[in-house]
């Protein structure tokens, strides 16, 4: 009937109004201008889904409009349009590692500005069991939080005393300030645990600090959030990496001892960086066993104003200019070492994950047939007519020779656990830093640039001599940030893979003493 208006419940006309509102489950990398790149947990609102073949167009909160996968999404409710912040804490589950779903196929041919990267991905592609971090961008981060504005002085922030950060001159060069209460952080007993009775599992490590002893329980994915603030924290600091992501197995004992691993050596290359040890989000992380303390905080942590650009009012630098020659013969030396050390450690990479492989495979496969030979020799020995004494024993002696092989085959299986492994657990750690530096040398580029181009308006008498001088003082302090980390940086290099070779070799060298005293114990049993 016209004129008449209908009403319906309240609550079911909001959950229709918000059900336009969708947060990413993955990351997206659009191409071209029809294509909306997302990335995971962003919250979008969805303007079309009838554009057909798994498509939807929508709208960030940036204005931004294009296609995205619609399987690469969920539908949010209205509590959860409202408060995105409690979907991290509630909703988010370990689940999220699992591979994406492939891009949807698109054959349209009524819409000119379908996307032309939208391929189904091979069986093969989608089955790869592990997936690597997405790359974070320094430079769009430092420039997306105001980076020439803080070059340039455009902007001002009073700084808090527990957000400075002291660089210091020493006898070794321009150096962080360093730690005055070491400390270090367990990660053990990680178990598998389980919410929403039952339907969701998770594995929970535990970490414990020195300087407290109090356990703390986390999850894979707050360490991929911390990872998150760190990164956009600190611009000119590589964050060590974590383990790449896992689509399948992730609840196998091996796997997940380790996962432990690996997260070990993140957090300790953390505890060991003057910086990073002292940050607030960190100490956050690793102390906090409040569940609403541990929320607030990390609201805190994602409203933090010094992050990015922002981060370098919070740097106390020495007041002595930079020499400019010096330092570009620093970073010129510093790019020749990256691009000579990536190779090679990728190289040693690949050496020791086929090292791995060959030690639980044909490794242990060669020395069981050897114990399967003399075993079989044992047995024709055994059959024989006993034609004189000795025979026995010396029957006995054979079967001790192919079980010692059958023995020295289950110890290529497991030793890879004890030096392959660590060495390449570091090398992670290390190939993860090694690919951050060039990207942090390109933001100090920029804001090197920047102060040229206020150097030529100064010589244009267009810009005065008290800023060009300011101008020059804030891109020192961008040097003398670069400068401290590389030095970091060259230190734990020296320290650290000293460190990792020698437990290495002296893996090594156990294993073939413990090969050696089984040889020498079934060559004395021959004897008797």
């Amino acid at each position: 009937m016209l004129g008449c208006i209908y009403i319906t419940d309240n609550q079911t006309v909001m959950d229709q109004i918000f059900v336009n509102k969708v947060q990413a489950l993955y990351d997206f990398e659009g191409e071209g201008s029809a294509e909306l790149s997302i990335s995971e947990g962003e919250i979008l609102t969805v303007t079309r889904r009838d554009v057909g073949e798994g498509w939807w167009e929508g709208t960030n909160k940036q204005g931004q409009t294009g296609l995205f996968p619609a399987a690469y999404v969920k539908i949010l409710t209205q509590q959860q349009s409202f408060d995105s912040n409690d979907y991290w804490d509630e909703e988010w589950d370990d689940d999220w590692e699992n591979s994406p779903p492939p891009v949807p196929h698109n054959n349209m041919t009524s819409l000119d500005s379908a996307p032309q990267s939208a391929i189904i991905k091979s069986q093969e592609d989608t089955n790869v069991p592990v997936i690597t971090r997405k790359n974070f961008n320094r430079y769009s981060m430092f420039d997306k939080t105001g980076g020439e504005s803080y070059i340039l002085g455009s902007i001002q922030r009073p700084v808090p005393d527990s957000e400075k950060i002291k660089i210091i001159e020493t006898e070794n060069g321009v150096m962080w300030n360093p730690i005055t209460n070491p400390y270090v952080c367990i990660v053990a007993s990680p178990k598998k645990e389980s919410k929403l009775k039952g339907l969701k599992s998770f594995i929970a490590y535990q970490l414990t600090p020195s300087f407290n002893n109090i356990q703390v329980s986390r999850r894979y994915k707050h360490f991929d959030w911390l990872h998150e603030r760190l990164e956009e924290k600190y611009t000119t600091i590589p964050i060590p990496p974590l383990p790449d992501k896992q689509i399948s197995g992730r609840y196998e004992e091996q796997f997940i001892e380790h996962r432990k691993n690996q997260l070990q050596a993140f957090v300790d290359c953390v505890c060991r960086h003057p910086v990073l040890s002292r940050s607030s989000v960190w100490e956050h992380f690793i102390t906090c066993t409040d569940e609403k303390v541990w929320k607030l905080g990390k609201r805190k942590a994602e409203k933090d104003e010094f992050v990015g650009a922002i981060n370098f009012y919070a740097i106390e630098a020495p007041e002595k200019s930079i020499n400019q020659y010096a330092l570009e013969q620093e970073i010129l030396s510093c790019t020749k070492f990256v691009q000579s050390m990536d190779g090679a450690v990728k190289i040693l990479v690949e050496t020791a994950s086929d090292q791995t492989k060959k030690h639980q495979g044909p490794y242990k496969r060669e020395y069981q047939k050897v114990g399967l030979a003399f075993n079989t020799l044992a047995q024709a020995m055994g059959d024989l007519p006993k034609v004189g004494s000795g025979s026995d024993e010396l029957t006995a002696g054979i079967r001790k020779v192919g079980s010692t092989y059958d023995e020295i085959g289950k110890l290529f299986e497991e030793q890879p656990k004890l030096d392959w492994e660590p060495l390449g657990d570091m090398l992670h750690i290390y190939k993860g830093i090694l690919s951050s530096i060039p990207e942090i040398l390109s933001l100090h580029k920029k804001a090197v640039q920047t102060k040229k181009e206020c150097e030529k308006l100064a010589f244009e008498q267009k810009l005065t001599t008290n800023k060009l001088e300011g101008v020059t003082r804030r891109t020192d302090i961008v040097s003398y940030a670069l400068l401290a980390e590389l030095n970091h940086f060259y230190s734990e290099r020296t320290e650290e893979v000293s460190k990792s070779l020698k437990n290495f070799l002296s893996q090594q060298i156990s294993f073939f003493q413990k090969i050696t005293s089984k040889l020498e114990t079934a060559m004395a049993s021959l004897d008797s």
